[in-house]
């Protein structure tokens, strides 16, 4: 991939993945501040992070991945946990952009155990 120059413009997926990013710094952040018993400082992450997240499509609830993983193991025909990596891929591939990749893995994982 070319370097970008700061006159170039990001596609849409580029620039999501950015503010997605950006999104999973303002949530560890929040976490750290929070353990760390820094709510001011924890506060003014979650203002950032509200903005963000406006820019960004809604990820999918737990409830829409689960179908979503259902109907694909029954598509490719999965059956056991040795398919589960095949299953994350290929889940992973239609809903991206769409879901939290952590809650996919966690829905795959919850179906083998």
């Amino acid at each position: 991939a070319k370097s970008m120059m700061p006159t170039d413009v990001l596609k849409d997926e580029d620039a999501l993945a950015v503010i997605r990013r950006a999104i999973k710094q303002r949530k560890d952040s929040i976490d750290q501040f929070e353990k760390g018993g820094r709510p001011e400082l924890a506060a003014d992450e979650k203002a950032e992070l509200a903005v963000l997240e406006t820019f960004v499509p809604a990820m999918m609830a737990k409830d829409d991945v689960i179908k979503a993983v259902e109907l694909k193991k029954a598509e490719l025909g999965i059956t056991d946990k040795t398919g589960a990596n095949n299953l994350m891929r290929a889940v992973m591939t239609d809903l991206k952009g769409k879901a939290d990749g952590a809650l996919v893995k966690e829905v795959v994982d919850g179906m083998f155990n």
